[in-house]
């Protein structure tokens, strides 16, 4: 009997034996989950269940050891395919549990291996990985060559909103029709938050993403119809009106494995050789699945159980404040955070931009604790998960590692959200405005963020321009000493 893990529910997981699936509402009860986030999972389970039938054999109990312990006394046996995360490989070494390799994934961990092999962690870069990747592959290639002449049209793909717009347009993304499995969970999570055996972040709101591989398909296919023609040149685009934009809505499905990666790679890749979508759209879905999404599961791998708790490179100390956990918005006046902590709380989720340059730029210049926020972002999004948010927050977002993810700090002031967004607009911060009442909390948290990380970065050769421009401000004194004493943003 194979045990399927919550993130295991696709065909591509089931080799068609009997299953195990086990709901353990403690793994619920551990952390405060988004509401969207606890119904996906557990919807996702029970649909899964239903699906296999007399197949499947449906537990629930408080813990895993619950089930696992005396199922295994009783004499049963049990595999299971490698699990996500390193706390879930333990339990399956304790209850020695034979494993099947990884799958999910659009390439094995002995790729990745043999690709990083004798190269020292800093020097483990996406782009690199990706070009390998691609290379052997054939994936969007011509001979040896890559389609187009390029391999990334990231800087293509780097286009502001339409000035004037509230939302670029395009169709509604594919939502689902909730049924009877999804009014149950409805009422156990209602029932398990009165009785105080779990807490839940953010606002119970309707189901918006796919927990069947049926619906994948569907959310899938939406995509490619309606949104990956836009996909690429708005990637980095936000508007007030349009919170998901050209973005697929796919990251849920795929993390909990309803769908394979390969299986979205390959109708993207089709959709471009059928002429129904351009290149550097149909390139920036394979890099952000088989680039990013892949690297990072391996360099949480490779990079070991202890490099979040490890990793504050630049001493960032400062608890989350109030808001982050509330996710309502209120008590918050920069509109930019305003409305993306507002989302997540109704949604648990914002697109990859409103995530790295508005909620990390934020939390990297404040000094938020890495691990919290690591945490935070794992608890809070939808698509949230043990091995993706690592090297995402850790490295990326807050360069808590020193630069084994990223090559440098991955902040800005507020022109750059001004460029990308309209959440300027109306805010009572002014992007251009660095000392006042109307200064911007981004730009003027940019110059005192570089102020306080310059001994650390400024044998950073990226950082080299950034910093020269933060020594000729005949007011960064002041500019400092407003951010520190700040409490209004």
């Amino acid at each position: 009997m194979r045990w399927l893990m919550a993130d295991q529910l696709g065909p591509h997981f089931d080799d068609g034996g009997d299953v195990l699936l086990i709901e353990a509402k403690a793994v619920l009860a551990r952390r405060p989950y988004h509401w969207a986030k606890a119904h996906l999972i557990l919807s996702a389970l029970r649909h899964r269940a239903a699906e296999l039938g007399e197949r499947a054999r449906y537990v629930r109990a408080d813990h895993y050891r619950d089930v696992l312990r005396p199922l295994l006394d009783s004499g049963e046996t049990l595999d299971v395919i490698n699990p996500t995360s390193w706390g879930s490989r333990a339990l399956v070494q304790e209850f020695n549990i034979p494993t099947v390799p990884s799958r999910g994934f659009v390439s094995s961990e002995e790729f990745f291996q043999n690709w990083a092999a004798g190269k020292k962690a800093g020097t483990l870069k996406l782009e690199n990985y990706y070009r390998h990747w691609r290379d052997t592959t054939g994936i969007l290639m011509e001979g040896f060559q890559p389609a187009g002449g390029q391999y990334n049209y990231d800087h293509d793909n780097r286009q502001p909103p339409p000035k004037g717009a509230s939302n670029l347009g395009l169709p509604a993304p594919w939502s689902p029709q909730e049924d009877d499995i999804d009014a149950q969970v409805r009422q156990d999570l209602r029932e398990w938050v009165d009785s105080g055996e779990i807490t839940l972040l953010g606002r119970e709101g309707p189901r918006r993403c796919a927990v069947t591989h049926a619906e994948a398909r569907e959310a899938l296919s939406d995509f490619i119809e309606t949104r990956l023609m836009d996909f690429g040149p708005f990637e980095d685009a936000s508007l007030l009106g349009d919170d998901v934009m050209a973005h697929s809505m796919l990251s849920v499905p795929l993390n909990l494995g309803l769908l394979d990666p390969r299986e979205v790679i390959d109708e993207c890749v089709a959709a471009y050789h059928r002429g129904d979508a351009p290149l550097g759209s149909v390139e920036a879905v394979v890099r952000q699945i088989a680039g990013w999404r892949d690297w990072v599961w391996h360099l949480y791998w490779h990079l070991g159980p202890e490099y979040v708790e490890s990793s504050n490179y630049l001493s960032a100390h400062e608890p989350l404040p109030p808001q982050f956990w509330e996710l309502s918005g209120e008590n918050v006046s920069a509109a930019c955070m305003k409305h993306v902590l507002a989302t997540v709380g109704d949604t648990g989720y914002a697109h990859h931009i409103q995530r790295l340059m508005i909620l990390g730029n934020w939390s990297l210049q404040r000094g938020y604790n890495p691990q919290e926020l690591n945490e935070w972002f794992t608890d809070a999004f939808v698509d949230g998960t043990p091995w993706v948010m690592p090297a995402n927050v850790i490295g990326m977002s807050q360069h808590a590692d020193g630069g084994l993810v990223a090559t440098k700090p991955y902040s800005s002031g507020g022109a750059y959200i001004n460029s990308m967004s309209d959440f300027c607009v109306a805010c009572p911060f002014n992007p251009k405005v660095r000392l006042g009442e109307n200064a911007c909390p981004f730009t003027a948290g940019y110059w005192s963020f570089l102020h306080r990380v310059e001994p650390l970065i400024r044998g950073n050769h990226r950082m080299a321009q950034p910093l020269a421009g933060m020594r000729k401000l005949a007011d960064l004194d002041a500019v400092v000493e407003q951010e520190k004493l700040r409490t209004h943003w």
